[in-house]
């Protein structure tokens, strides 16, 4: 595909991949297969990590490099109480991008860096992205309110400018994009590309069951909600039953979520102990309630019983507003090159429309 010279972004050479356009680290959803496709269709694709015990990541990514020899990420949680040997795992893999869903600390953007490993972590504001610019992350993601699962308060329009003018690397950008125009708009508002989740969740590679798909494919724009019931923190997902059970239930809230943060500890391999160790310095650094706390915690398996065992009835859909206006499932490979020949035509149109004068 021969494509106008504005679509090779510094994002691409950075990390060395042909299209800037990048597919998230969703958990229970971004495996090997799907990251592999989207790695093998020239995008980035990023595998999600935090719903993985450490042999299954080493599986995951041996898995992805068997299937593409080009780039691909791994998304980590700077929380997660193995950090530090999923990190080495990743140098001694060879992962060329290591993306964050929170910001990770000083001493890890140095160990990645010099290790040759790209970092680059999700923000939702500007002041998010000039600190860690100023900690040494070499690239970010900005996900503006449009976006699926935690999400922040500001417009992707707003925000992408904002983050562009604050911090000199580039910035990828999130929050409802899911074709070619959008990548243009975002090209225009200064970002190095664009990041999508749900757009990458509703293909065939997505191994998410099929009638959860089926039910992303029936929902409009005004289908979603962003809802603190999950586990306190802002996130936009399909508004089913479930969730306006959550919202209303506060009685029975908290012992149906200590059941389920267990059943995720035994999942992932996590401890008990490290489990509280984890949760209390959750509740110290993040200031939540005991209540909000047993929720986080749980909300790994609200997701993972729509995502994997194909459960509406106790499970959630994060998702982004871009669900309403996608109604197919094609390949990740269609997806990516669908966009590079849309935004490659409105390029076109947009430098070819003769000019002429506003005078009367």
């Amino acid at each position: 595909m021969t494509l106008p010279a504005a679509l090779a972004t510094e994002f691409c050479r950075l990390v060395g991949v042909q299209y800037p356009v990048v597919q998230t680290g969703m958990g229970w959803v971004s495996g090997a297969k799907l990251t592999a496709a989207t790695a093998q269709a020239g995008g980035l694709g990023i595998l999600a990590s935090a719903t993985m015990t450490l042999p299954e990541l080493r599986t995951a990514i041996a898995s992805v490099t068997a299937a593409t020899d080009r780039p691909f990420g791994v998304n980590l949680r700077t929380d997660s109480p193995d950090v530090e040997d999923r990190v080495r795992l990743i140098i001694e893999s060879g992962v060329k991008v290591a993306s964050f869903a929170q910001a990770p600390g000083r001493e890890t953007i140095a160990r990645l860096k010099d290790a040759g490993v790209v970092t680059m972590p999700t923000i939702g504001a500007r002041r998010h992205a000039e600190k860690v610019a100023e900690w040494g992350v070499d690239a970010i993601i900005a996900q503006g309110r449009e976006g699926g699962g935690h999400t922040g308060a500001v417009p992707t329009s707003l925000l992408i400018p904002q983050c562009v003018d604050a911090v000199d690397i580039p910035v990828i950008a999130a929050g409802g994009f899911f074709d070619g125009r959008g990548l243009v708009a975002a090209l225009a508002w200064g970002a190095a590309g664009i990041a999508m989740g749900t757009r990458f969740l509703l293909t065939s590679d997505s191994e998410v069951p099929d009638p959860i798909k089926a039910r992303y494919l029936q929902a409009s724009v005004t289908d979603t909600v962003v809802t603190k019931a999950i586990d306190g923190y802002p996130q936009r997902v399909i508004r089913t039953e479930m969730v306006d059970d959550l919202e209303s239930s506060t009685l029975t809230r908290l012992p149906k979520a200590v059941l389920n943060a267990l059943r995720f500890s035994r999942l992932t391999g996590t401890s008990k102990r490290d489990l509280v160790r984890e949760g209390l310095a959750m509740r110290s650094n993040q200031g939540l309630t005991w209540a909000q706390l047993a929720m986080a915690a749980n909300a790994p398996m609200l997701t993972r019983a729509s995502m994997v065992e194909g459960r509406m009835d106790v499970g959630i859909l994060p998702t982004g507003q871009g669900v309403g206006v996608i109604d197919t499932l094609p390949s990740a490979a269609d997806v990516v090159s669908s966009i590079m020949e849309q935004a490659s035509g409105v390029l076109a149109r947009l430098t070819g429309v003769e000019t002429r004068s506003l005078e009367p």
